[in-house]
């Protein structure tokens, strides 16, 4: 069984986001799927499986941290749909079947793929009890993002502030479901982006997570409004760094990169 490491929103190895793919024929029992998860150790491994012709989906896809099971994960579904379409398993767009309704990844000439995922529903709330002392800044803003990504959107002072983070991951991990996102504009006007962010997921076994496309779908909504555009690009600056192209269609929120794979082999723990 052929398993793969592919680093998402990036055209670069070493950069980007890791993420396992596996291609399966049916979903094994779900303790198997998160000890591979386990084992991968990358921020999500992907699951999939194709689904009889005549759906609303191609294939069925899952997606595990090394310690759970989660609602959304763009990242792994760019590398999914790289690997589908550069081993020829699939062609052209593909629908997947997963825990937030039926996604599309749409594969471009130039190697790029969008993926087209719900919009996260924003809304303002107060700061939870020690959040500013967790994250080692006071937040500018706070929102909920809604029970698919699971995040409270945190805005703080500007890009050095997002840079130079260093937050208390154990306390951090007490202030929402899955995790923050700290977020502002950039200080160069002129960098090729519109706006910057960090993801820190301990509650789900994530310290920092290396590019979010979830957390995309929460952020393209918020710096649209700010900036007044519906098509912008994010840069998460984690060390790794990565780029993603967004552009707001209302509910449904187009999310563009590229993905490059790095390692593929065989996986000889099967299932029984």
């Amino acid at each position: 069984m052929r398993i793969r490491l592919v680093d998402a929103f990036t055209d670069r190895p070493f950069s980007g986001n890791p993420a396992g793919v596996l291609l399966l024929d049916a979903f094994p029992d779900d303790a198997w799927l998160q000890n591979v998860a386990l084992e991968m150790n990358q921020a999500e491994t992907a699951f999939a499986h194709p689904l009889p012709g005549g759906g609303e989906a191609d294939w069925a896809l899952r997606w595990f941290t090394p310690a759970a099971e989660v609602n959304l994960c763009g990242h792994a579904t760019l590398a999914t749909a790289h690997v589908l379409s550069t081993t020829g398993a699939h062609r052209g767009p593909v629908r997947f079947a997963t825990r937030s309704g039926v996604l599309v990844a749409t594969p471009a000439g130039d190697g790029s793929i969008t993926l087209d995922f719900p919009t996260a529903p924003l809304t303002a709330v107060e700061a939870p009890p020690g959040l500013a002392e967790a994250l080692g800044t006071e937040p500018l803003t706070v929102l909920d993002t809604g029970p698919n990504v699971g995040d409270l959107l945190v805005e703080v002072a500007d890009e050095e502030t997002v840079r130079g983070l260093s937050p208390d991951l154990k306390a951090l991990a007490t202030c929402s479901e899955r995790g923050v996102i700290a977020t502002a504009r950039p200080t160069d006007p002129a960098a090729g982006h519109d706006f910057v962010s960090r993801c820190f997921f301990p509650r789900v076994g994530i310290d920092e997570d290396p590019v979010t496309g979830s957390a995309h779908t929460a952020l393209a909504p918020f710096w649209s409004a700010r900036l007044g555009g519906t098509a912008l690009t994010g840069l998460q600056a984690s060390p790794r760094s990565g780029l993603v192209r967004t552009e707001l269609r209302g509910e449904r929120t187009l999310l563009t990169g590229r993905a490059v794979t790095v390692v593929e082999g065989d996986l000889l723990a099967l299932p029984e």
